[in-house]
C-alpha cells in the first residue's frame, strides 16, 4: 500500500515538472517568434507604399523617393486660349464684358462742289459687342445740325434755314493695332437717315420774365419739308487707351473723320407757301469726331 501511494506521488511530480518544462518552451519560442512576426508586419506595409522601402529606423534613402507629380496636362494650352480671349480687361467668355460704348461729338464739312448744305455740328452715341480683339459691331445715333445757303434760303424767300439729320446705323470697326496703346482703326457702315430742310423768319414772339409777359422777336420756322432714306458712312480714326501698363485699360479717346452719304431724293416745293425751292438729290457731308469709348 505504501509503496503504491509513493509511486503515484512520484508520478504527479513527474508530470507537474514536464508541463512546467512545455510552458517555459513555449513562452520562449513565441518570444523569439514576435519581432520576427513585426518585422515582417513592418516590411508588409511598408511595400504598400507605392514601392517606398522602410528600413528598421523609420528612415527613408533618398534613392527611394517618390518621383514629382507630373504636370497636368494641357494646362499650357489653356493658358494660351485663356490669353488670346483676354481682351483689354474683359475674358472673351464673358458676354458682360464684351460690351462697348462711345460718345463724342464734333463738326461736320460739306462734301461736293454743289452741295446745297454748310457747316455745322451734332454728336454721336452708340453701343455694341467686341467680336474679338480686332472686330467690333457697333449700333449708331447721330444728329447733325447744319445751316443752308443763302442762295436756298433767298429762293425760298426765308431770312434763315437749317438742316437736321438724324440716323441710326449699324457700324462695323476694324481696329489695326488691338494690343497698343496707341492705335488706328477703320469704321464705316450704313442704316436709316432721316432729313429734314426748314426755313425761318423773325416773327413776333411773346416771351415773359418773372411777372412780366411782353412781345418780342425771334426765328420762327414758317416751312419745311422731309424725307426718309438709307444712307452710308465711311471713314478711320486714331484712338488711344487709358490705364495699364501697356495701355490695356478699357476707356479710349477717339479722333476720326468719317464720308457720309445721304441718298436723299431731289426735291422740288413751295414748302409751306413760301417760294419755288429746289433741292438736288444727295446730302454728302464729313463729319469730325472726338469722344470716347469704353
Amino acid at each position: 500500500m505504501s509503496m503504491s501511494v509513493g509511486e503515484g506521488i512520484s508520478s504527479m511530480r513527474n508530470a507537474c515538472l514536464l508541463a512546467c518544462g512545455l510552458l517555459l518552451a513555449a513562452v520562449s519560442v513565441n518570444a523569439q517568434s514576435s519581432p520576427n512576426r513585426f518585422t515582417a508586419s513592418s516590411g508588409a506595409w511598408s511595400s504598400s507604399q507605392d514601392g517606398q522601402i522602410q528600413i528598421a529606423d523609420g528612415s527613408v534613402p533618398s534613392s527611394a523617393a517618390l518621383p514629382s507629380a507630373p504636370a497636368p496636362e494641357g494646362s499650357a494650352a489653356a493658358a494660351q486660349s485663356d490669353d488670346e480671349n483676354t481682351y483689354h480687361g474683359w475674358h472673351g467668355h464673358d458676354v458682360v464684358q464684351r460690351l462697348t460704348f462711345e460718345g463724342g461729338g464734333g463738326f461736320s464739312a460739306p462734301a461736293g462742289d454743289k452741295a446745297y448744305i454748310t457747316w455745322g455740328g451734332g454728336f454721336l452715341v452708340g453701343g455694341g459687342v467686341n467680336i474679338n480683339r480686332n472686330l467690333a459691331a457697333l449700333i449708331e445715333y447721330q444728329f447733325l445740325d447744319n445751316k443752308l445757303p443763302g442762295a436756298i434760303i433767298a429762293e425760298a424767300g426765308a431770312t434763315g434755314g437749317h438742316v437736321h439729320i438724324w440716323s441710326f446705323t449699324i457700324a462695323p470697326m476694324y481696329s489695326l493695332f488691338p494690343k497698343s496703346s496707341n492705335d488706328l482703326y477703320i469704321v464705316g457702315g450704313g442704316g436709316f437717315y432721316r432729313k429734314v430742310t426748314s426755313f425761318t423768319d423773325v416773327e413776333p414772339t411773346e416771351f415773359c420774365a418773372f411777372y412780366y409777359c411782353g412781345i418780342g422777336y425771334a426765328p420762327q420756322t414758317v416751312g419745311h419739308f422731309s424725307s426718309n432714306q438709307g444712307g452710308f458712312n465711311i471713314g478711320g480714326g486714331y484712338q488711344h487707351r487709358f490705364g495699364g501698363l501697356y495701355g490695356e485699360g478699357r476707356t479710349r479717346f477717339f479722333a476720326e473723320v468719317r464720308y457720309l452719304d445721304v441718298l436723299s431724293p431731289a426735291v422740288t416745293t413751295q414748302p409751306n407757301g413760301l417760294g419755288t425751292t429746289s433741292v438736288a438729290a444727295g446730302t454728302k457731308l464729313i463729319p469730325v469726331t472726338l469722344g470716347f469709348r469704353w
